[in-house]
This record gives C-alpha cells, structure tokens and sequence, in this order.
C-alpha cells in the first residue's frame, strides 16, 4: 500500500510540474517583437508555467521594461554562422551547454530570420524548440535556413493564414495571430488635446495617422502621395508619421514632405513611447505596407488602432487581410496612391459621429477575434501540445 502511495504521490508531483517555457530574442532594440514575447511571457499561467528569457545583451530601450518584469533573464549567445560548418558546429556546441545547464522544456525563438543554429543546438540540448514566424521572408538565399530551421523545429507559430503555403502539409504549424490589451487602448478626451496641442494642429482639424517601423517595405511614400493628391480639396487635414526617423529611407521621406505643397500639415514624430495618445487623437489610420519582401505578419500596429476606435485603412497585403478579412472595403491594392486617396476622401468626408460609430465595430472585431487572453491561451495549449 505504501509503494501504491508513493507511485501516486510521484504520479501527482510530475502533473503539478511547471512547464519551463525559455523565450529568445537577438535584443530589445525595438519593442515591436520585444512586446510580444513579454505579452505572453508575463501571462501565462503561474501553476502550469515557467517563463524564462533569453538574449544576446542589456541593449534596447525595452530591455528595462523587460528586467522590471521579474523573469529570469538569461544574457548569452544563441546564433551563430553556419557558413564554415565546423566553426559553426563548435559554437553549436556552446550554445546547447548553456541550454542544458538552464533546463527549459521548451526553447521558443521570436528570431526574425532564416537561423537555425539556435534549433539545432536546442535540439542537442534536449529540449523542444520552436519559433514564430512573423514574417513573409522564404525564398531566395535565405530559402534553405527557412527549410532547415522548419524541420529542426518541433512546432512552429504562423500568425497568418498566407504562411501556411511555405510549410506544405506539415503538422507542425498553428496559427496563432498576434493580440492586442484592448483595454490599453479606450482613450480619454484628455488625450486626444495633448497630441494635437503638441504639433499644433487645431481641434477641428481631421488627422490621418501611420505608426510604422520606417523601413522601404512600408510605403509610407505611398500614403504622403495620397495625402498630397487630396489636400487641394481638403487642406485643414494634417497627416502624422510616427516611427524612427533617422533611417536613410525615413530621411527621403522628409525629403519628400519639404517638397510638397502640404510640407505644413504633415508631422514626423520620430520614435514614440505615448502611440496610445497618438492614436486617441486620430481620425483614421493607415497600413500602407507594399507587396514585397517581409510584408507583414500580424501587424500589432492596425490591431492597436481598431482597439483604439479608429477608422483603418489597409494595403491587402499577408498578414492585413486577415485582421480586416470582414472589412474588404477597407482595403486598398498595395502601392495605389490613387486608390488609397479616393479612400481617404470618402471616410473623411464623414461626420464626427459617422466615424466614431465605423471606429465601434473595428473596436468590437478585435474585441472578438485578437485580444492578448486569446492569444496567450492559444500558446498555452501549444506548449502543453508540445509536452505530451
């Protein structure tokens, strides 16, 4: 009776086990993937998990936000080159030492790119790895570390549909899109002054905003475009671009705005911690990403501005089309300046009210389908998937 006992005792003690869950990430440069990762880290649920975090160093202004955190940060090396492939077996090697030593059962990756010695050395240290995909990078020379880092891993996160035609019919993938703190984003009126008494755009005046990491793949010129073929006819509106902008391509972005007869109403913001204020202050919102390279892969930035109650607009791009897969109006071919003009014309021209109740359904879509819960409780069930 007493072995049936301590079987049972055992039996209980590995069910009640935490799942030690240890997420990586290059850096905290940008809060952009940074934020996701410490979304679902800091939720999950205490009694089944145990969140660690792993990165190559203390930089980035998220980092801070990150140690106040409380999780165990671990600062080490996690990729390694793979073009000399004895070197790189080597670093391999050291890589999968340190995973052992900190035990995860699960080492997921928020790498953005084609690397795949992280996986391998996860998988030499004996632990489950997997990573997000959170882009439509595949092809070209990085084709075979996407090939290579998909079969080494043991589950892989798509946050679009459009991702599932790179992985044929394997089991391995689940679509998990981003989530956004919906209450985070119910802004007060107070808000909406303090962004436009900054900038100096009077009260009555309508704001189209775009919050983007400036990068060509963007096409923020795209929307400066549309914005100086409608200011003839609607000069009070004022356009503002909220990201870095000291970038090469942010600075021909500049250029371009000097140039142009509406060079008064268009403000660049550079990087911003307050887009919640922006947000608030705005009128409608514009994705105008193009049709190449990386497009997107669950663009946080238009989930924030429809939990905002913010009229959006849309390039029908990866990763677009699926939050706004209810809203096709809303959408616009990528590139077509002229399109997202006549777009921008007919929702400006609507009152006040008109737009606030259009800003109550997009409110309530993301409400529904993308809030943070949802999509910690997805990852939850994946890792527990992983472990059985």
């Amino acid at each position: 009776m007493a072995i049936v006992h301590a079987v049972f005792s055992l039996f209980m003690e590995v069910k009640k086990r935490r799942i030690k869950v240890l997420f990586t990430i290059p850096n905290f440069d940008t809060a952009g993937s940074g934020k996701a990762l410490l979304n679902i880290a800091t939720r999950l649920n205490q009694e089944s998990f145990e969140p660690m975090i792993a990165c190559e160093s203390e930089k980035g202004f998220f980092f801070k936000v990150v140690r106040e955190s409380g999780i165990p940060i671990h600062i080490m090396k996690l990729t390694t080159s793979m073009s000399n492939r004895w070197s790189g077996l080597q670093h391999v090697l050291r890589i999968a030492a340190a995973f052992r030593r900190i035990k995860p059962h699960i080492v997921h990756s928020f790498h953005y790119s084609a690397d795949y010695s992280e996986a391998l050395a996860a998988r030499l240290a004996g632990c489950k790895w997997v990573y997000t995909k959170k882009n439509m990078n595949w092809g070209g020379s990085s084709a075979n570390g996407w090939k290579l880092r998909s079969w080494l891993a043991n589950g892989i996160v798509a946050q679009n549909t459009d991702m599932f035609q790179f992985f044929g019919k394997s089991k391995k993938v689940s679509l998990i899109p981003r989530g956004v703190n919906v209450n985070e984003f119910a802004g007060k009126e107070s808000d909406k002054i303090k962004i436009r008494v900054e900038f100096g755009i009077p009260e009555n005046a309508k704001i189209i905003l775009t919050v983007a990491n400036l990068v060509p793949v963007k096409g923020i010129e795209v929307l400066m475009q549309a914005f100086n073929t409608l200011h003839p006819q609607l000069p009070e509106v004022h356009l503002v671009i909220v990201g870095d902008d000291t970038s090469d391509y942010a600075r021909s972005l500049k250029q371009l705005a000097a140039g142009s007869d509406a060079r008064n109403q268009i403000h660049f913001t550079g990087k911003r911690t307050d887009v919640r204020d922006f947000l608030a202050a705005a009128n409608v919102f514009v994705l105008p990403t193009l049709n190449q390279g990386r497009q997107e892969g669950s663009p946080v930035s238009l989930l924030e501005a429809m939990a905002a109650g913010k009229c959006v607009l849309a390039s029908d791009v990866a990763g677009v089309r699926d939050q706004l897969q209810d809203f096709k109006t809303h959408l616009f071919a990528p590139g077509d300046d002229a399109m997202l003009s006549a777009k921008l014309m007919e929702y400006l021209a609507l009152t006040d009210a008109e737009l606030e109740q259009l800003g109550y359904r997009f409110r309530n879509h993301v409400t529904n389908n993308y809030t943070i819960e949802k999509e910690v409780k997805v990852h939850e069930q994946f890792y527990l998937d992983m472990c059985d």
